[in-house]
């Protein structure tokens, strides 16, 4: 088995990059919204702000299992299978179970479980076809 260690360091910092953008200026207020940040005032938003850094690099380490994990079980598989469709499958198949039952089981208020489950399911459709990009360009 051989991994391109490139492509997966790539892979993992599009991913983060993407998910700041996507829950930054795409979604970034209708997740506070969901999560009760924008009723909090602006000085206890800041200070929970100041305290993410330790979350940031969790969400890194994590992105970089999925990246090599991705990456291992995509090097085992015959040439003709497609990257983008494993990234699919993936997806639908063990990501959106995972989201869903987060969001449901997770306090959730009712309101906001359809949308937070399309966004979440989303965001990780969009990293994990980040990654098979990388993983099927860099060499």
């Amino acid at each position: 088995m051989e991994l391109n260690y490139w492509a997966i360091i790539i892979a993992t910092i599009l991913q983060f990059i993407f998910g700041a953008i996507w829950y930054g200026p795409i979604f970034g207020q209708l997740w506070g919204r969901m999560h009760g940040f924008d009723k909090l005032s602006k000085e206890v938003q800041q200070a929970m702000m100041k305290k993410m850094a330790p979350l940031y690099v969790t969400q890194l380490v994590v992105t970089l299992m999925t990246s090599l994990v991705f990456a291992i079980i995509s090097s085992g598989l015959p040439a003709e299978w497609n990257l983008f469709g494993l990234a699919m499958l993936a997806w639908i198949g063990l990501v959106v179970p995972t989201q869903v039952s987060a969001v449901i089981f997770g306090g959730t208020e009712p309101k906001w479980v359809v949308k937070k489950i399309a966004v979440a399911a989303m965001a990780a459709l969009g990293c994990l076809e980040i990654l098979a990009a990388c993983l099927y360009f860099i060499n």
